[in-house]
């Protein structure tokens, strides 16, 4: 997954929560665009837009975008530096078996999951289905285990350890059927998990999910408006050949898209727009 870009109302607020809260590194600020990452990894990408509002509670969109980290120790500063500066956006924490996760919203409402991958050979498959559960997950023993003396240092700074990258993205749907047959039958991916009819995951590469669709809180919801929010969702294939194959695959099924010669971008059901480059 590539970096998911917001429309935000308050560039400068938004900017302090990813970089001193979340600890990304502010890699590029030019004008009404801000990106934020790691290294040279952007990871979340804001773009000012105060005329617009905020959307609908049971509007489509973003769910959550989810940052992996790559070791318990710079997960731990940054879910410390967060709970410092911005302690009332945490709502909550859980062992999913295959990684343990924490979850915030942001100032502007927009979903934002921190979280570590367990080895991949303790993760469990069945009939192709990745196990996944939701248990409890203690964030104050977690930091005691796990933020050593160097990552408290480190988060005190609003610094963070390591590296980050997005891991998955999560979207809110307006139904789940909807989403299996474009994200999975058209766009590719494969399936690795279900809850019931209100929720879908799916990935490449036998990861546990690269994106989720669920209808917790937008079963029943149709194409977005033009509002604050999800902008942008950014998928990296492997090669160029990988792109037009893509392309092929959705005049195909008579998907409309749009070519630069570069990306490969297009709409989903609920008019989320995805896309899709080639890492080459």
């Amino acid at each position: 997954m590539g970096a998911v870009t917001l429309r935000v109302g308050d560039l400068d607020g938004m900017i302090r929560y990813y970089r001193d809260g979340v600890t990304l590194e502010l890699l590029a600020h030019d004008g009404p665009v801000a990106v934020l990452g790691r290294g040279t990894t952007p990871i979340v990408i804001l773009e000012h837009a105060p005329e617009l509002r905020h959307a609908g509670p049971r509007s489509a969109g973003l769910f959550h975008t989810a940052i992996l980290f790559d070791t318990r120790e710079a997960l731990a500063t940054a879910i410390a530096s967060v709970a410092s500066r911005h302690p009332g956006t945490f709502t909550g924490s859980a062992d999913h078996l295959v990684s343990e996760a924490f979850y915030f919203t942001d100032p502007e409402g927009n979903g934002v999951e921190l979280y570590f991958d367990r080895d991949r050979s303790t993760w469990s498959w069945t009939h192709g289905q990745i196990e996944m559960a939701t248990i409890f997950l203690d964030p104050n023993r977690y930091l005691a285990e796990h933020l050593t003396e160097s990552a408290a240092d480190a988060a005190s700074t609003g610094a963070g350890l390591g590296s980050a990258v997005v891991g998955h993205v999560h979207l809110s749907v307006g139904d789940v059927a909807s989403a299996r047959e474009f994200y999975v039958e058209r766009l590719g991916f494969e399936t690795t998990a279900t809850l019931g009819d209100s929720a879908l995951f799916v990935s490449a590469g036998g990861y546990h999910h690269h994106m989720a669709m669920n209808t917790w809180n937008s079963a029943g919801a149709g194409r977005r408006g033009l509002a604050l929010g999800l902008g942008k969702v950014e998928i990296v294939v492997p090669r160029a050949d990988d792109l037009g194959a893509l392309g092929e695959r959705m005049s195909h099924y008579g998907v409309p898209t749009r070519d630069d010669g570069r990306t490969l971008a297009f709409d989903d059901p609920w008019a989320n727009l995805v896309e899709v480059r080639a890492a080459e």
